[in-house]
């Protein structure tokens, strides 16, 4: 705990300016870049800024691209910023990147991909490449940087490349080793390769094709609806895997008026993402790693709050306000059944009783669960309230809350906690563990179930969200986060917490941190060449994966596999002949 805390202090006073470890990024020369054949690279006056750009063409293959060798630091963080714009291109867009290849003192390699943009045009102009890659904690002994990504026959300029050391403190050591003793295990690969087969020429590549912990978002009805919203739903459909609706399924949104019900949208709405990666929802389809059926929370059934309870409720009393509750209940959950794998069944009961009070009952919420439970005995239900996680102010009450509502036996399986972070509110990661250490003993899992921060300049947002995104993942009774919303038009706080904006959704620097956590950081993309040794370990994040064995630059497809890995290490073997 006081490692962390160091930590946290070292991260919020850190004042280091950060050291530039790239030469020439401006091209303005080829100095200190490698252009090996067969491509060939010019200057040209076609520039990002400054004076001049570096123009590649003549490749041959979708690795091929200027590279630099680079100085950098075992197991340090180092932020990546470029530009890239094509010369030319065809019928579909096309992943433009930038990759880091480590070689080891023992000979062997790692690649990570550092930053890249997905279905990319000449129309586009040019295209700012940014992300983020770690040194292995192993001994580096040459590092290499390098544009790759466009297929064979693409010719591209580049201009205004970076790469900075990330300040000291901001690799969270502990914090990080906490994730991968949660989140990874071990992937144990054992080659066998007849004796006609040169070692040198092989290559194993192990990626992740999905994650197994959810990573989701609140989604407006209204939007995702909307057949001229295709960038939301798009978005949406790319880069989470669990949703839930905003206020479709509330009850003032279904019955606003006595007996006028409206569960379309809602409907609408979730039949669309359970359907996407099967029938697909876009035009667009999504990339291959994101082909799943994501998974909805139902929120909620009531709310106790007396603002959002509807007049024509307030009227009710005694036995009728009870059958008009419980029949409520029974066919909403009735409705959605097989479709929400969870119900926040009263929401926020901390900050609001207005049916306690109502019918002068203290125990009628575990009268909500007793029905709920009574409706549907398969699906989750939880608890869900604010200022439990993002400050203390409700934290022990809900511990109490919790331990009652569970000792009742009436089917909690969980918290939710909706971490909503004060404007320009740097969330603390020391508070938020031990937040969460307290609502842990409630021996349930926890959910992050509306997250979001404010701030009004998007690289401190972009901050905000990773430092709470980070404590969140690395505690060990946290299941699940999902974010209340991404884009400005959609999101109750706006702009100043969002990861995209306008109309094109553009990505803000919130949004490339938060999808370079999601998507690169925490999931498995290794390739290892087999002169090094016949046996090697990867250490994968949780979720589904796909084994290539590539043989002088082709793939052998007969030999792919395919698996999912869990808590328990994972042995892949595989025969080469």
């Amino acid at each position: 705990m006081q490692t962390l805390i160091a930590w946290v202090v070292c991260a919020l006073v850190a004042s280091v300016v950060s050291q530039e470890v790239l030469q020439n990024g401006g091209f303005e020369s080829l100095d200190h870049w490698d252009c090996w054949s067969p491509i060939q690279c010019k200057i040209v006056t076609d520039s990002h800024s400054g004076a001049g750009a570096m123009e590649v063409h003549n490749r041959k293959k979708y690795w091929q691209g200027p590279s630099q060798y680079i100085n950098v630091t075992r197991g340090t963080g180092y932020e990546v910023s470029a530009h890239i714009k094509l010369q030319n291109d065809r019928s579909i867009g096309h992943r433009v990147e930038l990759q880091v290849e480590f070689e080891m003192t023992d000979g062997t390699h790692e690649y990570k991909r550092a930053a890249s943009q997905e279905e990319t045009r000449v129309d586009d102009g040019w295209v700012h490449l940014i992300g983020l890659f770690y040194v292995p904690n192993k001994d580096v002994r040459l590092t290499r940087i390098h544009y790759q990504g466009p297929e064979e026959g693409i010719s591209f300029v580049v201009d205004d490349a970076s790469v900075k050391r990330l300040p000291a403190g901001a690799a969270a050591a502990d914090v990080s080793s906490e994730i991968d003793r949660l989140r990874r295990s071990n992937i144990v690969v054992h080659v066998t390769a007849g004796g006609n087969i040169n070692h040198g020429q092989v290559s194993i590549r192990v990626v992740q094709k999905k994650k197994s912990f959810p990573f989701g978002t609140a989604v407006a009805a209204w939007a995702y609806n909307d057949a001229s919203k295709t960038k939301y739903r798009d978005f949406i459909h790319q880069h989470y895997n669990w949703a839930v609706p905003e206020n479709a399924l509330k009850w003032d949104s279904i019955e606003p008026t006595r007996g006028h019900k409206n569960y379309q949208p809602g409907l609408n709405m979730i039949h669309g993402l359970k359907s996407h990666g099967e029938f697909g929802v876009s035009e667009i389809p999504p990339p291959p790693h994101v082909l799943n059926r994501i998974k909805v929370r139902g929120h909620n059934l009531v709310w106790s709050v007396d603002e959002r309870v509807q007049s024509w409720i307030k009227a009710l009393h005694g036995d009728e306000l009870r059958k008009v509750v419980h029949d409520h209940i029974v066919e909403t959950v009735n409705t959605f059944k097989g479709l929400v794998e969870h119900w926040d069944v009263n929401n926020e009961n901390l900050h609001g009783q207005w049916y306690q009070h109502q019918l002068n009952d203290p125990n009628y919420n575990i009268e909500l669960f007793r029905m709920t439970h009574a409706a549907d005995p398969n699906v989750k239900l939880f608890l869900n309230d604010y200022n439990v996680v993002a400050n203390s102010g409700s934290t022990n009450a809900y511990l109490q809350q919790g331990k009652q509502v569970k000792a009742a036996n009436v089917g909690l399986y969980g918290l939710g906690a909706q971490c909503h972070f004060g404007e320009e509110t740097n969330p603390d990661p020391a508070g938020i563990k031990q937040r969460l250490d307290t609502l842990a003993q409630v021996g349930v899992p926890i959910w992050a179930t509306e997250l979001d921060v404010v701030a009004t300049d998007e690289n401190k947002r972009a901050d905000f969200y990773e430092h709470a995104l980070t404590a969140l993942y690395s505690h060990h009774a946290v299941e699940g986060i999902l974010m209340w919303g991404f884009w400005d038009k959609a999101h109750w706080r706006h702009q100043q917490a969002a990861l995209v904006v306008g109309d094109n959704l553009q990505l803000t620097a919130a949004g490339r941190r938060v999808l370079e956590l999601y998507e690169h950081r925490w999931m498995t993309d290794e390739t290892h060449n087999l002169s090094a040794g016949t046996q090697f370990t990867v250490r994968g994040f949780h979720g589904d994966y796909e084994v290539h064995v590539i043989y002088q630059g082709q793939e052998r497809t007969n030999l792919k596999q395919t698996f999912t890995l869990g808590n328990a290490a994972h042995t892949v073997n595989i025969n080469i002949s």
